[in-house]
């Protein structure tokens, strides 16, 4: 009779775990030990390597994974190097070296799944779905082969057995189906083809499966017959071995980088960009990113997620590895596959690796420049991307407090007033006459309506250029960015645009004190509606407009009260109410502030509301500004 042994305390208490977890991502069994068989194989290659007496031929080395459904048996055999019965009792006798006990007692208490799954302990994972594993195993140069097999924590047995050839063979007895789990699916062919597809397309040898298929029946197709249809089993080999990223860039056409996007399901669109890089040094990896042309429908919500397929020597360990892309470039999609990076790794411990985070910085260079040459030498295409994920950028430097400026400023882009499409910052400072002292910009819903704004006027006077903000984010990130080339930001709207007035337009000292009783008896009637009145510098052919002192301006207030944090309103910038002092209205007003003070609290209130509703402000209420306009007409 052959004696049971206990497994190690550690490993027993990881197999309760794993047996009696609520588990959600069993399928990474199958990658685990296609995963152990690639590296027997491997390690036949490598004493090949290092023993002039053998050969290698690669041929004789393949993965191959076998159903028996009526005896719920499945069966993953391998020619790799064997195991003798110390190894076998060394290897499957103890923890899998994965992060090891620590990494164990850190998530039992979260019931374990998550990172379980992500990242698989080696051949434990079996004991997911099989109540029995069976391993036999023939090691080379050895004539004996042994049978090891477990029924999960109690313990294993080791009896020797009889096997041909040199190689591995397990046997997993699957579960039958439980109410929450469906077992069935690890004995199907298409499912089983599914997993190997999506963790183990690019092991390096054949995973060979036995594919049913139906075809015509010989002499069905004769004339007069009704075709009859017959099923057969073809041996298939399911992965296609060599991945597309250790290939050389030279063999590869564009064709091939957009299949292989849309086959990684990477998005619906065709990627305006791909960049393939290989890297051998510190940390060697090879990479395949895309920047895609249109955004995700999902993009700008909390289902997004962000991060790059990562994989370790061709074996997938994670679908989505967030720490490999900054925020602001979330967009980009593709894989990074190291063969520095353990394959049994926790999702905590792999956050703190001194390569992932090397890797991670050379990616976010590497995407920088793309996109700088893509600017550069194919402008038509960036500004497609530009279309897409440039408020994403904006985003990158408002966040973290500006600290990703000097990365991202050179590839941000404006609607320009004077070239009539988008701009980058360098080329407006480029062109900047050499008197003027700020970059200006002014701010709105649309195109359409900053150009109608009368703020714009006196800039424009000058023939100096402005810049158009139309998203949400562009003031705050040019709040972010302070300067460019040491040129300040200038809002049209703030209070000194640091431009002189023509010296024919400029009021009179008569006029200057006569006005500063009108403009004081205003602002009293407006109460705290606004923090000033004052003749305006800005104005040239408009009556009125709304100026903001202080840091907030209006666009900045609209934008802020429209989030739902703020749905009372109470953000306020300060608001100045600036009258054309050559404009026919102000005689009107002046005349009332001589003859009829009740006339010029009626002038006061139409003027401030016209102003509002040049800045798309609401107003408090729309039926008396309608009723004073009336008032006005007879």
């Amino acid at each position: 009779m052959t004696r049971k042994k206990q497994f190690k305390a550690e490993s027993k208490r990881l197999l309760d775990l794993m047996i009696n977890s609520i588990y959600t991502n069993r399928e990474i069994f199958l990658r685990e030990l296609i995963s152990n068989a690639s590296d027997a194989m491997d390690k036949s290659y490598y004493k090949a390597l290092t023993d002039e007496s053998l050969t290698f031929d690669k041929r004789d080395y393949y993965i191959k994974v076998a159903i028996d459904k009526e005896n719920r048996l499945l069966k993953i055999s391998d020619t790799g190097i064997g195991m003798t019965k110390e190894e076998l009792d060394d290897n499957l006798g103890v923890i899998a070296k994965s992060g090891s006990l620590s990494f164990k007692q850190e998530n039992e208490v979260k019931d374990g799944h998550d990172i379980i799954g992500q990242f698989g302990v080696g051949f434990y994972s079996s004991f997911m779905v099989a109540d029995n594993v069976t391993v036999i195993s023939k090691a080379f140069g050895s004539d004996e082969a042994y049978k090891w097999e477990s029924k999960g924590a109690e313990g294993y047995s080791i009896e020797p057995w009889e096997k041909e050839a040199v190689g591995t063979d397990i046997t997993l007895k699957i579960k039958e189906n439980t109410e929450d789990e469906d077992f069935d699916k690890y004995l199907e062919e298409y499912t089983l083809k599914s997993i190997i597809k999506k963790y183990s397309d690019f092991i390096r040898y054949p995973i060979k499966m036995d594919i049913t298929g139906r075809r015509p029946k010989e002499g069905s197709e004769e004339e007069g017959t009704e075709k009859e249809y017959e099923e057969y089993t073809e041996e298939q080999t399911v992965n296609s071995m060599v991945p597309i990223w250790r290939k050389n860039k030279n063999e590869l056409k564009l064709e091939d980088y957009e299949n292989f996007y849309s086959e990684k399901h990477y998005g619906f669109d065709k990627p305006i960009k791909h960049i393939h890089i290989s890297v051998d040094g510190a940390v060697s990896y090879n990479a395949i990113l895309f920047i895609p042309e249109k955004m995700p429908f999902d993009f700008y919500t909390k289902e997004y997620e962000k991060g790059l397929e990562l994989y370790s020597s061709g074996v997938l360990i994670m679908n989505k590895c967030p720490d490999l892309l900054p925020d602001y470039f979330s967009f980009v999609k593709g894989m990074v596959d190291s063969e520095d990076l353990s394959l049994n790794i926790s999702r905590e411990m792999l956050q703190h690796t001194r390569q992932l985070k090397l890797i991670a910085k050379n990616l976010k260079t590497k995407i920088k420049n793309e996109l700088e040459n893509l600017l550069k030498n194919d402008r038509e295409k960036y500004e497609v991307f530009y279309q897409s994920f440039g408020k994403q950028l904006k985003y990158g430097i408002y966040s973290d407090y500006g600290s990703n400026k000097e990365v991202l400023q050179e590839l941000l882009m404006f609607y320009s007033s004077k070239e009539k499409k988008m701009v980058t910052l360098n080329e407006y400072v480029e062109r900047m006459p050499e008197e003027q002292k700020y970059i200006y910009y002014a701010a709105g819903d649309s195109i359409e309506r900053i150009e109608k704004l009368p703020q714009t006027e006196l800039v424009a006077d000058h023939g100096y250029e402005m810049l158009y903000f139309t998203d949400d984010v562009d003031e705050f990130a040019v709040r972010m960015l302070m300067n460019y080339k040491e040129k300040e930001f200038k809002s049209v709207s703030s209070g000194d645009l640091g431009l002189e007035t023509k010296e024919e337009e400029k009021p009179s000292e008569l006029d200057e004190k006569d006005n500063k009783e009108l403009f004081e008896l205003m602002k009293s009637l407006l109460s705290d509606k606004v923090k000033d009145v004052r003749a305006s510098k800005r104005l040239k052919k408009h009556p009125v407009c709304l100026s903001s002192d202080g840091e907030l301006t209006i666009e900045m207030e609209k934008i802020l009260n429209s989030m739902p944090i703020n749905e009372n309103g109470n953000i306020k910038a300060d608001k100045v109410l600036e009258i054309n002092t050559n404009h026919a209205v102000f005689k009107a007003l002046k005349e009332a502030y001589e003859n009829d003070k009740d006339k010029l609290s009626l002038y006061t209130d139409v003027l401030y509301n016209q102003a509002l509703l040049i800045e798309g402000l609401p107003i408090k209420d729309p039926v008396e500004f309608t009723n004073n306009i009336c008032k006005i007409m007879v």
